[in-house]
């Protein structure tokens, strides 16, 4: 998730010594990285490499170049109360996280991670399952609406890209949501979890290579909600994004070979996927989430963690809720 691939605590990014480019040559006995040996000792941050302009995560720009990203987001009021009870009893025992950091909630780091990735054209800028007359070319007209999309050919992604990506969502949780696990198809294609987050979260899908797209890769962020609402709809068009073929049965993880697939997936994060380990299928909810008042939440959370527990969680979801709403001005819609 973005939260850690961004120094903590405001700190300069630099690039992590172990992600950059090792020198080798005739004399040379161990590894260098910017300068700095294997056996250096170093606190682990902040690191001694240089950083890369404008990048805020620790991970070099010719790396973030090679996947393919998703912004998988859930809404605060959502998300917050559901990492919170992760990190308290019963709950803690199980997922092994004992104390609830409002710093972790992600949603910041998220924003300026997605903002990193269309500053610099990795990103954008058309944005997944919204068109619009800015980005349109002339490729022949679908319904009189020219947009860009040829023959099957989405962003420059064609079907033969498709061999070997995998979609690996990164923590989170939907409460009983099933998490909307994508099953697998040939080679590995389709391979897991369009994850509903329990906090701002991100996916990505590697491609083997440099971006590995010929043309725009669109801007591509999953609301939680509107997956719930509509999983057919957003998961077809998260696959016409990223280049898969979408088939109904992505919707549905019924047989031995998904759990264990889904067990395997999930086994370093106990207690966070139970709801979609126990979860066979997607369907839309019968009703759209109810928007609860601020002091009806408030009287929720309070009864269910306490009054101190209620008030760290409203002071983070009214931290988070700014960068959560302009990430979703982006979300993909079916």
């Amino acid at each position: 998730m973005a939260y850690y691939l961004i120094p903590p605590e405001g700190n300069s990014p630099s690039v992590a010594p172990s992600l950059g480019r090792v020198k080798r040559g005739v004399g040379t006995s161990a590894s260098a990285v910017n300068g700095a040996t294997n056996g250096a000792t170093k606190a682990p941050y902040p690191y001694h490499t240089d950083a890369e302009p404008n990048n805020p995560t620790v991970i070099p720009r010719d790396t973030l170049g090679k996947f393919h990203f998703t912004f998988l987001i859930r809404h605060p009021r959502s998300s917050i109360p559901s990492y919170y009870r992760c990190t308290v009893p019963p709950l803690d025992e199980v997922t092994g996280f004992y104390d609830f950091m409002p710093s972790e909630a992600g949603y910041e780091e998220l924003r300026r991670l997605f903002d990193y990735l269309r500053s610099i054209g990795q990103t954008g800028p058309k944005v997944a399952g919204q068109f619009s007359d800015d980005h349109a070319t002339a490729n022949g007209t679908t319904n009189g609406i020219t947009n860009g999309i040829t023959n099957g050919v989405t962003n420059g992604i064609t079907n033969g890209v498709t061999n070997g990506i995998t979609n690996e969502a990164i923590n989170g949780n939907i409460n009983g949501a099933s998490n909307g696990i994508a099953k697998g198809t040939a080679n590995g294609t389709a391979n897991g979890s369009i994850d509903g987050t329990a906090y701002g979260d991100m996916s990505v899908t590697t491609n083997g290579t440099t971006n590995g797209f010929k043309g725009e890769v669109e801007v591509c962020v999953v609301d939680a909600d509107d997956l719930l609402d509509n999983p057919q709809g957003i998961v077809e068009a998260y696959c016409n994004s990223v280049g898969i073929e979408y088939t109904p049965d992505m919707l549905t993880w019924d047989t031995e070979e998904d759990g264990r697939q889904a067990k395997d997936a999930f086994e370093k994060w106990p207690g966070f996927h139970d709801d979609a380990m126990n979860s066979t299928d997607l369907k839309p909810r019968l009703h759209k989430k109810k928007v609860k008042t601020a002091r009806d939440e408030d009287a929720e959370w309070a009864e269910k963690f306490g009054e101190k527990g209620a008030k760290v969680i409203r002071e983070t979801v009214d931290a988070s809720m700014e960068d959560y709403e302009y990430l979703k001005q982006f979300a993909i819609k079916a």
